[in-house]
């Protein structure tokens, strides 16, 4: 068992040195300006084109960036520099608008469909309802307040108290 972890772990070693030799960097600039220059795309209109490129296609303009960058910053051009832009912050990959262009209109005229059908359903089920009860008029509140003297109802704060101001039952105005 220890044997077989040992051996794993010096593999791992192993390849993770092969994969990145002392000189790792040097190699890698210099394969990457080969790649770089033999597969060149244009990063004057990076914008439009990023959708349509394939990963090792927008790997490649990845990496032709970061070499760019490296480079003093004054001595870019403005496409590059717009390039470098869109691809580190642009609207793909996570950073991918989650409603399209255009949804918000929708929406708006979504919801004003749904508040005008919810008022023509309302105004239909009022025409045909019947009249509000008799007990709901001013006169008739007026009346039950009048009872309640009578009766006395809530002797203490309420309306048969002494020196109550209050409305009492009408709740209209």
């Amino acid at each position: 068992m220890h044997a077989t972890a040992a051996l794993r772990i010096v593999r791992r070693g192993l390849a993770t040195a092969a994969a990145h030799p002392p000189h790792a960097a040097a190699a890698s600039a210099a394969s990457t300006t080969t790649v770089s220059a033999a597969s060149a795309i244009p990063l004057s209109n990076v914008e439009a084109q990023w959708a349509s490129l394939s990963s090792s296609e927008q790997a490649t303009v990845h990496q032709q960036l970061e070499e760019l960058q490296q480079k003093d910053w004054k001595t870019l051009s403005h496409a590059e520099k717009k390039a470098a832009y869109y691809v580190a912050f642009g609207p793909h990959g996570p950073r991918t608008p989650v409603s399209p262009p255009g949804t918000t209109v929708k929406v708006v005229a979504g919801v004003g469909v749904l508040i005008g059908t919810a008022g023509l359903i309302y105004g239909g089920i009022r025409s045909v309802a019947p009249p509000p009860p008799k007990t709901i008029t001013k006169e008739w509140e007026e009346a039950a307040n009048e009872r309640a003297k009578e009766l006395k109802i809530n002797p203490i704060t309420g309306i048969s108290s002494d020196g109550y101001s209050g409305k009492g039952f009408v709740t209209h105005k």
